[in-house]
Formats: C-alpha cells, structure tokens, sequence
C-alpha cells in the first residue's frame, strides 16, 4: 500500500508511512480497498445515486476481529470513520470524503436456531438474506419491505414492516447485540449485560459502535401468507383514503394495508390503459391464518371500484421482494418523511393534490399504517420514539437525471412543509436524509438526554459521528423506568 491520506475526526489532513498501512492491512483477513484499486468505484458506489463521495479507503472486514482492529488503528490515528452495512441509507451515511469505510458487507452470514426459535445474524446481511434463511423453517421477525435494505441500518434505526403491527418493531425482536466501542472493546449488549448500551442501539443509530452481531427472537410466519396490492382509480382517491382510513382503524393487528400513490407500472395485472397514469395501491399483508384473513379483508376490499385485487396466497419471502424493482440502486433518491397520529382530511387532501404534480414516474407518497403491537410499549422502552405515530408519510422522490434535481427535491419539501402543522410527536431516522441534522432531538423526543448521556459514556469524543448524530453530554444514563430493559419476549419465556 502507498502512503494513507486521510481525513480527521478534527477535520484536518493526516497521513500514515506506507509501512504503517501496510502492517494494518497485513493484519486483517479482509483486505482494504484504495482510491487507486481497480474495485474502489464499486466499493464506493451506495444505494442511493445521489450520493458521490470518495473516502481515503474502504476496509472490507471479514470478522469481528477485523472491525476491531480497523476501530484501533483509527482510533489511534485520529481518523474521521463511516460505517457501511447495506449502504441502503437515504443520506448516504455510509460513505464520508476523505474517511475511513469500516464496510461490513461482506459478513453477511445468518444462523438460525429453530428451537428458541432465534436468528444470529452478521451486519451485512440484507434483509433478502435474513428471510432466505429464517424461511427455510417457517419464521420470520419484523423487518422492512425492501429486501436489498441491510439489516444493520434498519434494525438500528428502529426498523418496521409488515408484521410490526403484530410483533411490534425490529427493535422490539432484538435479544443481544455484539459490539465494538470507539475504544475498540468488543462487548455484548443485552439486558443483562451493558443494558444501557443495549437500550441505546435500539433506535439510536449508529452512534454507539459498530454492530459484528444481532440476535433476533422469530416468530412462526409463512412460508406462505396471505398478502397482494389493490390497485384503485386515482379519480377516486380523495374518498377511497378517506374510506381507507375509517377502515383500518378497525383493522385487528394481523392485518396491515399500506398506501402508495404512483404512477402505475407497466404490471401484467393492469390494463395497458391505467399503464404510466396516477392510481391509488394498497399493499396488504395478513399475519394469520387464510381464513381470518379473507374475514378481515372483507373490509377493506369493499371500497372503492378496484382496478385489480391481486390479495391472495403468496410466498412471505416473494413479497418481501416485491418492491425491489421499484427500489433498485442506481437512480437519485430524495426522501422527506412525518409521523402521523391521525390522518386529518386536510392531510389527505394535500397528498391527492401533490399526487397529481408528481414529477417523474418513478416518485410516490407513500403512506405506512403502523399502531398495534408498536404502540402498546410506552416511549421509554428503546431508544425509537413515537410510538403513538399511526401512520408514517414517506415521499419518495426518486429519478435518474442531475437535471431534474430541483423539481424532484422542491416536490417532497413542498408536501412536507404542507402537512408538518398535523404531524405527531418523532420522526424515523431512517427516512431522514443529511440535511436533517436538527430533526434528530425531535425523533428522539424525551429519550434524547439519555441518549446523549449514554453516548458520552461509551463515545466521549464523538468517533463514531458520521450518522444522525447524537452529541454526546455527560448525565445520568438510568433516567428511564425499569420496564425499558423489555424487548417483547413472551411472558415466562426463557432466553437460553
């Protein structure tokens, strides 16, 4: 390796002799990628297209044992560091100019064992990994709906999907967590064991280590289930959410019917004459068996003047996938989001008129029910807040030329500054983009201080800082009730 240039945790330029480098590099089962690597604009490149940046090197570690030594020999050097799961986060946070990438995609294994039940799995492991494994013996956990999302970023940031509503959010399934601090210690967080860590990681991001391990409690789910899109007229939308929203607050918690507004894809489903026209989709997922859900359905099904219903048995792990050809890598992304509590008419009525000036054919508003299991923990219990949030608005602006950056842009802040007077307590890091970096005492809500305090615990300095940072400021880090430590598990269950 040449000599390593790098940027800071100071913001200044620093440099380490070519021999220095190269005992490091010689020390990892990984191998680490340079600007001058044949690799480096593939390792570099992330979900997002928006996203173009070039750090000084990109350590693709193989083990736990490689993320400690790229955290020692930062931490030693001063090195400004990202950290690269899934590369899926709509701010890019995996990727800084001039740092250091400790990259974990390549640690992608998932274990599973059937009789706890429970899945150990590595942090880059997407979510396509973690359903191809748990499938194989029927179970499942809440995770999100995107199966090339990585698991690391979503379950940090809190993490829900179709069985949240039943199960509560990844969070919530998380039993343990092996991790290694800013000062390069590999610990295990659990309730037992650093429980105030392990409070932390659940919702508060990437801000208090790197993540080597999860291990999650599943659920009996699928292989099959009963789940599909009704595909509605957009002439009809104004009524249809509103008829929407009446429904669902009746839904019981196995059911779940998200809301997209788009422009229909060329689906073979559809007839060609709705094809590239505005049309209101419900994504319904039945956490129960078929027959509760054809009753539970009965409901939902009889608004509108469908266009298509295509609700019927169906593989879990193919639904899971389903989006992904909407969602796939390599266009521009801008996302700005809002919890609601309720959605008011004058709500709806601004994402109907929005929906209608959508700028390209591959933006959305999207609208996600949550409530059920993920609102009867109080705010308290992880680090995710907003747990009284019914409803998550996401708008999804997404295209493929430099052009159109400001029309697509302007598009989601103009819907979100038109619904922010109704929106409810938090905010999802997760959806958050960069620029959002005075939301995130907001997402936190009354859980910031002791997240800060934790973070000055664990990460004095600030290492682990390119992420919707916490700052860290020295306080008391049990301020919450004993019912915090709680992740969901069953009464009287065992963890062995």
């Amino acid at each position: 390796m040449p000599e390593l240039t790098f940027r800071t945790t100071t913001d200044s330029e620093r440099s380490v002799a070519a021999s220095e480098a190269d005992a490091f590099a010689a020390s990892l089962r990984g191998h680490v990628v340079m600007p001058d690597t044949p690799q480096y604009d593939e390792a570099r490149r992330i979900w997002n297209a928006m996203i173009d940046r070039r750090p000084a090197a990109i350590i693709r570690c193989h083990s736990a044992a490689d993320v400690v030594r790229s955290v020692r020999f930062a931490r030693r050097n001063e090195a400004l560091v990202s950290v690269r799961g899934g590369g899926h986060n709509i701010g890019g946070l995996a990727i800084a100019d001039g740092a250091l990438v400790i990259d974990l995609s390549a640690m992608r294994g998932v274990r599973v064992d059937p009789a706890l039940p429970a899945a150990y799995v590595e942090p880059g492991a997407t979510l396509g990994d973690f359903d191809h494994d748990t499938q194989t013996f029927s179970l499942a956990t809440p995770v999100g709906i995107n199966s090339t999302t990585g698991i690391a970023g979503l379950t940090l940031g809190g993490g829900y999907g179709w069985l949240s509503r039943k199960h509560g959010l990844t969070v919530d399934n998380l039993r343990s967590a092996d991790v290694v601090t800013a000062d390069g210690a590999l610990v295990t967080a659990n309730e037992r064991e650093h429980p105030d860590l392990f409070w932390a990681l659940r919702g508060g991001g990437g801000n208090f280590g790197v993540v080597t391990s999860f291990e999650y409690q599943l659920h009996p789910h699928g292989p099959e289930v009963v789940a599909g899109l009704i595909v509605h007229p957009f002439d009809d939308a104004a009524a249809l959410l509103r008829q929407y929203r009446d429904v669902v607050a009746q839904s019981p918690d196995e059911l779940v019917a998200w809301v997209i507004m788009r422009k229909a894809p060329p689906l073979p489903f559809l007839p060609e004459s709705v094809h590239g026209k505005e049309v209101v989709v419900l994504a319904v997922h039945h956490a129960g068996s078929p027959s509760d859900a054809e009753r539970d359905l009965r409901p939902l099904r009889a608004i509108g003047r469908p266009i298509a219903d295509v609700v019927g048995p169906t593989s879990y792990a193919g639904f899971q996938s389903a989006f992904d050809p909407l969602l796939a890598p390599g266009a521009r992304n801008y996302w700005k989001s809002h919890n609601f509590s309720a959605l008011h008419d004058e709500v709806l009525d601004v994402l109907v008129e929005q929906a209608r000036q959508l700028p390209g054919p591959m933006c959305e508003i999207f609208v996600g029910q949550l409530g059920g299991a993920i609102g009867r923990k109080p705010d308290y219990a992880t680090a995710y807040a907003g747990r009284d949030a019914q409803f998550v608005m996401n708008v999804h602006a997404r295209w493929t030329e430099r052009r159109d950056d400001h029309a697509c842009i302007a598009w989601a802040r103009r819907i979100y500054a038109d619904t922010a007077r109704y929106a409810g307590t938090g905010a999802y890091v997760n959806f958050m983009t960069m620029e959002e970096a005075d939301r995130v005492r907001e997402a936190y809500g009354n859980n910031y201080n002791r997240l800060a305090a934790i973070k000055a615990k664990y990460d004095p300095t600030n290492f682990f800082r390119c992420n919707q940072n916490i700052v860290p400021e020295p306080g008391p880090v049990e301020t919450a009730p004993a019912a915090a430590g709680s992740v969901g598990a069953a009464p009287g269950t065992v963890r062995q």
